[in-house]
């Protein structure tokens, strides 16, 4: 009897596309919908673009794992404090081409894992330099946060929005997001953020802060704003630090769906097929203009929810993304929420981050206070957060980018205290 539901659930998860299945898929893109173009949103990047580069890496996804996992990808939240610091520095071009190459990292781990296994990626990014890279990730770009919040752009220099009104707009967008989030049940405790973006764009009305002009002259049809990457190798260089830690995170989101559907894919298609479904879509997104991709955690939510296990659901989600992307209204739409709303929510947003790293690092079985684990996780927290700058002529790394540069080496290179050896 133990074994039925798991039974029940491998049976129902094998990739059947019906026509009358339309309406699921249709629920799941729903349930993705406020994260996903929240990330563009936030970081200056096009939410059609972002509708798009998800639907198309959701195919590709589901193509390289042979339809096999239900999952939807979707943009990452785990780049969108490096992205507002990509595109104040390089630009949108620049940053995409660093985006280009975090997809890359995806694709070399994917290759790592096929020849060596999964045990070689764990013992060169330990818990000890991942866990201090997320909290970095969080804990550098946290001012941008209380700027939107405040009603001033992201660098704190010009004030958008009276000071009073955008605090008042950002609180309410905040408080309804965390009170969906503790008390909601069922489905719409998936869409915390949706609902926290919809009670602070309301109330901005009021305060006369939305313009609908633009809504009104949007055209109904219009082609995503598709934008090129240009070569920038100090994007580069700043990125591919970044991506490590969600291309590991990837490894728990398919375990979790795994114990939803009771398949195994880490076997079947592999973790190594999913981590290259995941790169190659991320690369792709970038490409086209769009944010990284990633598993939604959501979404799986909502698999368990409904218990709907066919991974052609999330074809027909991919498909409805890709069609909403042409809708010119709905990015005019969107492009006009105001900026405490989005303030708001990153608040809660780039906390969430720095704990996932603290927890990260409260679950190692590790000393965080043995020397040579004190002198990683310090000098990737101080470098992050400080902001050392290393230059060598034209070559520069610095912030996030040096924090994990420097956590690898010293992983790799400090020995262990005498109580290890």
């Amino acid at each position: 009897m133990a074994n039925e539901p798991q039974q029940h659930a491998t049976a129902d998860s094998v990739y059947r596309l019906r026509a009358r299945d339309g309406l699921l898929g249709a629920q799941m893109l729903f349930v993705a919908f406020g994260s996903l173009v929240l990330v563009p949103l936030l970081t200056g990047l096009d939410p059609n673009v972002a509708l798009f580069t998800a639907g198309l890496g959701t195919l590709v996804f589901q193509i390289v794992t042979r339809g096999r996992v239900p999952v939807f990808l979707a943009s990452s939240f785990a780049f969108i404090a490096p992205i507002i610091y990509g595109v104040e520095t390089w630009g949108i071009p620049g940053t995409l081409c660093g985006l280009m190459a975090a997809g890359g990292v995806y694709m070399l781990l994917s290759l790592f894992i096929r020849l060596r296994g999964v045990g070689v990626i764990t013992r060169l990014l330990p818990t000890i330099v991942t866990g201090p890279v997320i909290m970095v990730i969080g804990l550098v770009l946290a001012p941008v946060a209380v700027n939107l919040a405040m009603g001033l752009d992201g660098n704190g220099n010009t004030q958008l929005v009276e000071p009073a009104a955008a605090m008042t707009v950002s609180f309410v967008a905040l408080a309804v997001t965390v009170a969906v989030s503790l008390f909601a049940r069922g489905f719409l405790s998936l869409v915390p953020i949706l609902c926290g973006v919809a009670a602070g764009y309301v109330l901005s009305m009021t305060f006369g802060m939305v313009d609908f002009a633009p809504i009104a002259a949007a055209p109904w049809f219009a082609v995503p704003n598709f934008v090129a990457p240009e070569w920038n190798w100090q994007a580069v260089l700043f990125m591919v630090p970044v991506a490590i830690a969600p291309a590991i995170e990837h490894f728990g989101d398919i375990v979790a769906i795994r114990s939803v559907t009771g398949r195994d894919y880490l076997k079947d298609p592999g973790i190594d097929r999913t981590m290259l479904g995941d790169g190659l879509a991320t690369s792709l997104a970038a490409v086209l203009g769009g944010p990284p991709n990633t598993t939604y955690s959501e979404v799986t939510g909502a698999v368990t929810l409904t218990r709907a296990y066919n991974p052609a659901l999330m074809t027909w989600a991919a498909g409805f993304a890709i069609v909403f992307a042409f809708v010119g209204k709905l990015g005019a739409l969107l492009a006009s929420i105001p900026t405490p709303v989005m303030g708001g929510i990153i608040v809660l947003l780039f906390g969430a981050i720095i704990v996932v790293g603290m927890n990260s690092l409260a679950k190692t079985e590790e000393d965080l206070a043995e020397p040579r684990n004190l002198a990683i996780i310090g000098i990737i927290l101080v470098t992050g957060v400080g902001g050392l700058r290393f230059s060598a002529g034209e070559f520069s790394l610095e912030g996030i980018a040096l924090a994990g540069v420097l956590g690898v080496l010293l992983n790799l290179l400090l020995p262990w205290g005498p109580t290890r050896r």
